[in-house]
């Protein structure tokens, strides 16, 4: 990394808290329900992620419900809730049952200065009183600097070696406006760390969050703050997914169950409504997905040719695709992993079929692609699930869908409400194949035309087991193409099931 003589050691020591509920929270839009806490919190601890933030004891009634639902859960994590520097706020958080505080008190002149109004020695001598407060009442602490990349150096250190003598149990180096490199965060936690345990936390404003966290672990830090997908206020947080596999691939050292770490980004993505990249690191959609055809062809002949690690490594599986740039290997890949095998000529015409929609500046779905290889070897497709007719309305009052299926020939009905027709309607399907039958892990709006008679384009990607498959429907009403397009893809993965009436949910 270049702070120091030697890189991080395999045997360091290094544990992860997440603020996803409280820093993650704070992201534009984003608001979080007790039972998307709950269900967050849980998927954290299944990780074991060590620490978690569930939020701001004082930001309201509401919030320390919602604190409260995570802690009646009984996780093996320990719970801790934020809290200013002021005493009621502690008072507050022990109300939630928390295990612990994450204390923030200001440490740059800025904060001490212009946001509270005060002098750096009483902001000392308060810390002091707020500590031994906190600890008095059996409190696992954490003494945070808040705008500490911009504070004075040796006043940090001052301010944090009050807070230990005072009985924390560790402190917090924050670069709380992702100000700083990961010079100055080495320099500054190789101060804190030689007082007592410490703690990163790291912001994305300049895309350096994850190298300051791993800067300040190469100066001591033993615990780093981080949000899944790194979701936060402006650009963000450190992401927990990217700083466990860093750390892991790179340096051999271990932190979280990182095969979990998949379905937790799904788990928070869903949640907060914030779609991941997919060009996201770790999580996004092509980490694991090769149309190259250089590039998949060395991919099927060496896994890891093209890949830092494997997939499984963070629950996740290697997908071919094809498109503009896809070889022979690539589109005789991905069609066997939807059971077709196609050689020769075929595949040749298949390959040439999917090159021109690429070349029109086209995204080639998996529904593309298995349409084209039915037409070119002429095969007939027996198909399991058709829409027969749908109807949604949401004038006025709740929105209520209802839609008939034709499963293997027989016509089965359903009806559902939902926040709007589209998740009416979606509902409905699911009332008639039941709620497992697939994951829709992918809902995109992919392109709408203008005028009276505009048309929406809806891509959707869903998986059944250790199958995915993207569908694109056109349409001039979205409710339609969003079921046109997930009914066709529910029949391209049960296409190879034998047993559809397990599938059914009232069979």
């Amino acid at each position: 990394m270049g702070f120091s003589d030697r890189p991080i050691d395999p045997e360091t020591d290094v544990s992860l808290l997440d603020t996803t509920l409280r820093d993650g929270e704070q992201a534009p839009g984003v608001s979080l329900t007790p039972d998307d806490k709950a269900e967050i919190a849980a998927a954290l601890d299944r990780a074991d992620v060590d620490v978690i933030e569930a939020g701001s004891a004082c930001t309201g009634e509401g919030e320390r419900r919602t604190i409260k639902r995570v802690t009646d859960l009984d996780l093996d994590a320990t719970v801790t809730s934020f809290s200013r520097g002021i005493e009621g706020d502690i008072d507050l958080a022990m109300e939630t049952g928390v295990d612990g505080i994450n204390l923030v008190v200001p440490a740059s002149d800025r904060h001490i200065e212009t946001k509270v109004d005060s002098t750096r020695e009483d902001v000392v001598a308060n810390t002091q009183e707020l500590v031994e407060y906190a600890v008095d009442h059996d409190l696992w602490v954490e003494v945070i600097g808040e705008d500490g990349s911009r504070a004075d150096l040796d006043f940090l250190e001052e301010l944090m070696a009050a807070a230990f003598e005072a009985g924390a149990d560790r402190v917090c180096y924050a670069d709380t406006v992702g100000h700083a490199g990961p010079e100055r965060a080495y320099e500054a936690v190789s101060r804190l760390s030689a007082l007592g345990p410490t703690s990163a936390h790291t912001h994305d404003d300049l895309g350096l969050g994850v190298t300051n966290a791993l800067a300040a672990i190469d100066a001591g830090a033993d615990l780093v703050h981080a949000t899944v997908n790194g979701v936060g206020e402006r650009a963000g947080n450190a992401a927990l997914e990217e700083v466990a596999i860093a750390l892991e691939h790179v340096y051999g050292v271990e932190t979280v169950e990182t095969e979990q770490l998949y379905e937790l980004g799904q788990t928070v993505a869903n949640a907060t409504g914030i779609e991941l990249p997919p060009n996201k690191a770790v999580l996004g959609e092509n980490a694991f997905t090769h149309e190259s055809g250089i590039h998949t062809d060395g991919t099927l002949k060496d896994e890891a040719m093209y890949e830092p690690y494997p997939p499984e490594t963070v629950g996740r599986e290697r997908r071919i695709v094809a498109g503009k740039h896809t070889g022979r290997a690539g589109a005789k890949a991905a069609l066997a992993e939807h059971g077709v095998d196609v050689e020769g000529d075929a595949l040749d015409e298949i390959v040439r079929r999917v090159k021109a929609i690429g070349d029109r500046g086209k995204r080639v779905t998996d529904a593309d692609l298995l349409t084209i290889a039915e037409e070119v070897t002429e095969g007939e497709r027996e198909r399991r699930v058709e829409l027969v007719d749908m109807t949604a309305a949401s004038g006025g009052g709740t929105p209520t869908a209802s839609v008939r299926l034709l499963v293997d020939g027989e016509e089965h009905v359903g009806a559902s409400t939902g926040s709007g027709p589209v998740d009416a309607a979606v509902s409905a399907v699911r009332e008639i194949l039941g709620e497992q039958t697939a994951s829709l892990d992918a809902y995109e709006v992919d392109a709408i035309t203008g005028g009276h008679d505009a048309v929406v384009t809806v891509e959707v990607q869903m998986s059944r087991g250790d199958r995915s498959v993207s569908v694109r429907s056109s349409d001039a009403d979205i409710t339609t193409a969003s079921v046109e397009a997930m009914v066709e893809a529910l029949d391209r993965l049960l296409a190879r099931d034998e047993d559809t009436e397990a599938l059914l949910a009232d069979d």
